[in-house]
């Protein structure tokens, strides 16, 4: 977007004298009907006569200091450099000489009780206004003043034709002289021509190829604003046109650091700077939701006009800070009120260095200093009487399920029941046999509740919950079923919690135990606070020692065979092999054209590798159907499955070594990661294969990324800086915001200071009731549609 960015541009005012003269008078007069306080021109009136006033020396010198004069003395200079000008309406300032022309400085009536609420119609924005920016969803004043450029163009040095670079860029002012269309003979292409002439009254042509429509846009007489490449023959200077626009007779478009914004045909900038000025000047002072509050922040009033018309890079840049920090700070606030988790009391937990101790001699192995850090912030939170909601995150095989272990053994010896629930039946198994071989050592009693399980069976274990014989229960849905009722639930553990509905998720903690969510998808700090904003975030970002990192590779369609040859190999050694082939977007008609694809991948490897066993997976099979192939899988009935990404996360294949993925530029490099960590977990070493459909430099450059590196957490923040948020996978249908200034990728100190706030306002205020937050939550609420949010417990 280039916001902090200015775009250097050499121009100048491009008028005759009595045109100079007569944009020289308007802003003087208005000043002096404004009572001289230096606010009708933004950068004040010295830096306009510096620009503008160039041909008239005697009026630079009478207002020579004018910042630094006392009001009177401001009136009478003032009234002098009027004379000086030949200006007839000095007696009678308040009444412009053109009061139809909107200025810099000009006040339009507009509504006594003007508000961010006011419909735009209010700042009297001429014929059709109202119409041109409702068609850029511009309704109301707050939507204009939240309107940014997206970009600046530095037009403050004003620059002659005389001056400019052969073959340097540069940005011109000019009035029309004249304008031809010109046809070449050979290749029928259309010039037009245009001849303009500077302030200085030199002359240059305008050139555009093959853009008849042009010449319409450029009246005899008006001034536009050119932006293009310089050629200069002898003694004739050409632009080579790329931008262009209608100065619209302001001062907003030259002679300052110029605000260009996103637009579309039919709308000019100099309309959108004169709404923006005119939507500013309507506000003696604009009201701030965070005044009351000790932030050494810009006040709002100020960002704002600074975002539009910045004096400085300095300020831009501040008024830009300020401006991420509200976005992030109402996005926070928004996540924690609809959690309604922000500051909730929960119960407070003994814990005590012999509990902990005794836990860590049963384990196999060290926790490593990742798990050893996570393990201390968990157990932290539950000693703490607020409720704990803390995400854990980090890659397969980082050692999740042994942190969450211990928390289940502290819940225990608390005299509390804790519950892991998963999303399939296969990983529910996986988790129970894990936390059997961590818990029952140390005497706490464990049991299953899946679907699959006998009605008699599933009493049994309902009757033990309720009573609180069972001290630790893992299972899928069915722990949200009717009937099932725990004893004392202290502690819920929730597996990929994104796989569960909201209301699903309510209905375990209906005893508000204290929640910890894993989730075996590195995401970036910065996403993770903002998707997951009402929980604390841990990462397990180190491996355990010995594991082998897998050998990943990028082959393209011209070398595929080599991957099927490879799997051929791997399979005589008695090792298995996934082949992945891209989920579509989702839809019946895609649905069944991914089931279609993935079948005639199948029916391909099936005629390629005769003597190796193949089944299939896909997103069309019920949860049993998927669940049965997987453990038919891990049984070993059968060589190679070729699956959708409907893989499980999580579910270990000891004998997997190969994973290959075909099309892999279809996926996310997050994704792509998850999917590589489906093998190797068996000790054996393991590979993936990348085909690549197609090898733009973009895409190559994305997929080395996974080629070069094994950590999940580095590999997720490359894959917001290359493809955004909005285009990772999920993000847009879990609520995530278009954020118009912020940047997941670069602003997590923003992110923390906004959410620290946020925390701290619900604290004192849970349902911003108070009157000094009634501005912050009107804010909310209009903003609600645009920032969009993610439900989370």
């Amino acid at each position: 977007m280039g916001f902090g960015k200015i775009n250097p541009a050499t121009e100048e005012e491009h008028v005759t004298r009595e045109e100079l003269k007569a944009r020289l008078i308007r802003p003087i007069a208005r000043e002096l009907a404004d009572g001289a306080q230096d606010r009708v021109v933004a950068g004040g009136l010295e830096k306009l006569i510096q620009n503008l006033g160039q041909p008239f020396p005697e009026v630079g010198r009478v207002l020579a200091g004018y910042r630094q004069m006392d009001v009177e003395a401001r009136k009478a200079q003032l009234k002098k450099a009027l004379e000086l000008l030949g200006d007839r309406v000095v007696q009678n300032p308040s009444q412009p000489t053109e009061p139809r022309q909107a200025t810099p400085g000009s006040r339009s009536p507009v509504p006594e009780a003007l508000s961010f609420d006011t419909p735009i119609e209010a700042l009297n924005l001429g014929p059709g206004g109202k119409k041109k920016l409702a068609e850029l969803g511009i309704r109301v004043v707050r939507d204009l003043l939240h309107y940014y450029p997206r970009r600046y163009e530095d037009r403050r040095t004003l620059q002659g034709v005389r001056e400019v670079e052969d073959g340097a860029k540069a940005t011109l002012v000019g009035k029309v002289l004249s304008r031809e269309l010109v046809k070449t003979p050979k290749k029928g292409i259309q010039l037009v021509q245009v001849r303009f002439m500077d302030g200085w009254g030199w002359k240059f042509t305008g050139i555009w190829f093959n853009q008849p429509w042009v010449l319409k846009q450029m009246p005899e007489g008006a001034s536009m604003v050119l932006s293009g490449r310089v050629q200069k023959r002898g003694g004739n200077v050409s632009l080579m046109v790329e931008y262009f626009e209608d100065e619209g007779g302001e001062s907003l478009s030259t002679g300052r650091i110029v605000p260009v914004y996103p637009s579309r045909e039919g709308i000019g900038q100099a309309f959108l700077r004169r709404a923006a000025w005119r939507a500013l000047e309507a506000f003696q002072a604009i009201p701030d939701p965070l005044a009351h509050l000790p932030q050494s922040l810009l006040p709002l009033d100020k960002a704002l006009r600074q975002v539009h018309f910045p004096d400085s890079e300095e300020k831009l840049e501040q008024a830009l800070y300020r401006l991420k920090f509200d976005e992030f700070l109402l996005l926070e606030l928004k996540v924690m009120l609809q959690s309604g988790g922000s500051a909730l009391l929960g119960r407070m937990f003994r814990v005590s260095p012999e509990m902990v101790e005794r836990f860590r001699s049963i384990l196999p192995f060290k926790l490593t200093g990742a798990q050893e850090r996570v393990l201390s912030e968990i157990l932290a939170d539950m000693q703490s009487e607020r409720q704990m909601a803390r995400l854990v995150q980090g890659d397969v095989g980082s050692g999740k399920t042994a942190v969450a272990a211990a928390a289940l053994y502290v819940a225990a010896q608390n005299g509390a029941q804790g519950a892991l629930m998963a999303p399939t039946e296969i990983l529910a198994k996986q988790h129970f046999e894990n936390l059997t071989r961590y818990l029952y050592p140390l005497g706490v009693s464990l049991d299953l509740l899946v679907g699959s399980m006998s009605a008699s069976e599933k009493r049994s274990v309902q009757e033990r919950l309720k009573s609180g014989q069972t001290q630790v229960v893992v299972g899928t849905h069915a722990l949200i079923q009717d009937g099932v009722e725990f004893c004392d639930l202290g502690l819920a553990v929730i597996d990929e919690e994104h796989r569960f509905g909201v209301l699903q998720r309510r209905r375990l903690l209906g005893q508000r135990p204290d929640v910890l969510v894993m989730s075996a998808t590195p995401i970036p700090r910065s996403l993770a606070l903002t998707m997951y904003g009402d929980l604390e975030v841990s990462q397990i970002d180190e491996l355990p020692p010995g594991r082998t990192p897998i050998k990943t590779k990028i082959l393209t369609q011209k070398t595929r065979t080599q991957a099927y040859a490879f799997a051929r190999q791997e399979i005589k050694k008695g090792h298995q092999v996934f082949v992945v082939t891209p989920m579509i977007e989702e839809g019946e008609s895609e649905a069944t054209a991914e089931l279609a694809a993935a079948t005639r991948l199948r029916e391909e490897l099936e005629v390629l590798l005769p003597e190796v066993r193949i089944d299939l997976l896909h997103g069309k099979m019920k949860v049993e159907e998927k669940d049965a192939v997987m453990e038919r899988f891990k049984q070993g009935a059968f060589d190679l499955l070729v699956s959708t990404t409907v893989i499980e996360v999580g579910v270990d294949i000891p004998q997997a070594t190969l994973m290959i993925i075909e099309n892999a530029e279809r996926f996310g490099l997050a994704q792509l990661h998850q999917l590589r960590g489906r093998v190797g977990r068996g000790g054996l070493e393991s590979y993936c294969i990348l085909i690549a459909g197609e090898t733009s430099k973009r895409t190559m450059e994305r997929l080395r990324v996974i080629e070069e590196s094994t950590d999940g957490f580095y590999i997720a923040e490359q894959d917001l800086r290359l493809r955004g948020p909005g285009e990772l996978r999920g993000l847009r249908q879990s609520g995530m915001p278009d954020l118009r200034l912020g940047d997941l990728a670069s602003d997590q100190e923003i992110i923390e200071q906004s959410r620290a706030l946020a925390k701290a306002i619900l604290e004192a205020d849970p349902y911003l009731d108070q009157p000094e937050h009634a501005l912050l939550k009107r804010e909310l609420q209009a903003r609600a549609e645009a920032i969009g949010f993610r439900e989370v417990i």
